[in-house]
């Protein structure tokens, strides 16, 4: 005897099996000023929401990796062709950026 609810889903076309998720947002870029090597720097910063991290990252405030579906800060400094140099930051690491020293420099 099938169960209940699967036939009711074929008898409306869905299926069992979830969508994956996908993430259509926009992304917003503010300013922000530099950290404990270059603190007159100026950086483009973007938060990044867990459905739109899809990759894994390597934080450079704690050396740890940021799995994929963990919502994170990308920084860049804002100079031309600085956004080739962008990194991927825990937001707590990035918030203390000024008190503690990095573990990866930006190359």
């Amino acid at each position: 005897m099938p169960r209940r609810n699967q036939s009711r889903r074929r008898e409306r076309g869905g299926s069992s099996a979830r969508p994956p998720l996908s993430y259509t947002g926009v992304f917003s870029t503010r300013i922000e000023r530099g950290d404990g090597f270059d603190p007159g720097a100026e950086y483009s910063v973007r938060d990044v929401p867990g459905a739109a991290a899809t990759k894994i990252y390597r934080c450079p405030g704690c050396d740890q990796t940021i799995p994929a579906g963990l919502p994170h800060v990308v920084a860049w400094r804002t100079m031309p062709g600085g956004e080739e140099d962008r990194r991927h930051w825990h937001k707590g690491c990035w918030n203390a950026r000024r008190t503690r020293t990095v573990t990866r420099r930006w190359s």
